[in-house]
């Protein structure tokens, strides 16, 4: 028999980790998630799904601060012990990536970008992992080029309400290429663009569940800024196809890949199409507030290293993805009330 790789997902219960465990899991991979609640619910339908589903040795989901670095050594060697081998892979996802989230707890997003990071990176040194970080888009500030490629420097405030999480993400995009370069671990870096669809948390703060959220409690669109500024949306089941076609690549690329839909679509534009899709021809309430600081204007990747490297473009356009996630959350918020 076959037996499947051992995979560590940190910040496994959130967003985009609930879906690589769920993904790892359904290929016959035995999973160790962690994830410390920071962001995510313990008892989301993902928890449950996988408590339901699948044994505790090949799901072995813990309540764990990476920065702990005692933490995360005694919850690898449990999962060792309990399944054999050696950490095989590792997506190194633990980050709060809502605004309004990571803007309550800064020093502690930070901290999980920098001193979590290295600690998960020394467990990849150990076990000679694959090791994927998820990094952002959000490394390129505010930019003043459009599209946005892997060679732009960005234009980032480093004192400002978001660089806790912008700069934080760009030293650990340093920590992972000084450990790739010094120590040989097998660091692979993805610039993630906005993306959206099923679990995500509905209060989470970001632009598509706020306007879903809004538009199925029959509440006004709270659109900052006039609603010009642009973002590029990306599908969460094209995501995470290019995510783990980065993972099974059998070389490094070298540097960092963009992963995101190169369409671009302003903010007004999608809280239109959310009204539509929802009520038709029925002219929205709007709430106007003023753009938050630091707020980038225009969002929009060049994926042509992901195209060349992975063979990897996006497939499901914004009208089906919206569509398919306004579906999920009816079932989601119907379950909590």
């Amino acid at each position: 028999m076959v037996m499947g790789k051992n995979v560590m997902i940190t910040g496994a219960a959130g967003f985009l980790g609930s879906h690589l465990t769920i993904h790892h899991l359904k290929a016959g991979d035995n999973v160790l998630g962690l994830d410390n609640y920071s962001s995510s619910r313990e008892d989301s339908h993902h928890s449950m799904f996988v408590r339901k589903m699948y044994s505790p040795e090949r799901a072995m989901i813990r309540k764990v601060d990476i920065c702990s670095t005692l933490d995360v050594v005694a919850a690898v060697d449990d999962f060792i012990t309990t399944n054999g081998g050696k950490i095989d892979l590792i997506y190194n996802f633990a980050c709060p990536a809502s605004p309004p989230r990571y803007q309550e707890i800064p020093v502690e997003t930070l901290l999980t970008c920098t001193a979590g990071t290295v600690n998960i990176l020394d467990v990849a040194r150990k076990h000679n992992s694959v090791f994927v970080h998820a990094s952002t888009s959000e490394v390129y500030g505010d930019p003043d080029v459009s599209p946005q490629s892997e060679s732009y420097k960005g234009n980032v405030n480093s004192y400002g309400p978001r660089s806790c999480y912008d700069e934080g993400k760009r030293a650990a995009e340093a920590l992972c290429y000084d450990y790739l370069h010094k120590h040989g671990v097998d660091a692979r870096l993805v610039r993630i663009f906005n993306t959206y669809g099923e679990n995500m948390d509905p209060l989470d703060g970001r632009v598509v569940s706020n306007f879903i959220v809004q538009a199925l409690k029959r509440q006004p669109y709270t659109i900052y800024g006039g609603g010009k500024q642009t973002r590029s949306f990306c599908y969460v089941s094209d995501l995470i196809r290019g995510i783990t076609t980065l993972a099974g690549l059998s070389k490094n690329p070298g540097g960092p890949i963009n992963l995101g839909n190169p369409a671009e679509f302003t903010v007004m534009d999608l809280a239109l199409l959310v009204n539509r899709l929802l009520y038709g021809a029925t002219k929205p309430e709007l709430i106007n507030m003023p753009l938050p600081k630091d707020d980038p204007l225009q969002r929009r990747p060049d994926i042509s290293r992901a195209k060349e490297i992975l063979g990897w473009e996006p497939t499901v356009d914004l009208e089906e993805g919206v569509r398919r996630t306004i579906k999920w959350f009816m079932e989601e918020l119907s379950s909590v009330n």
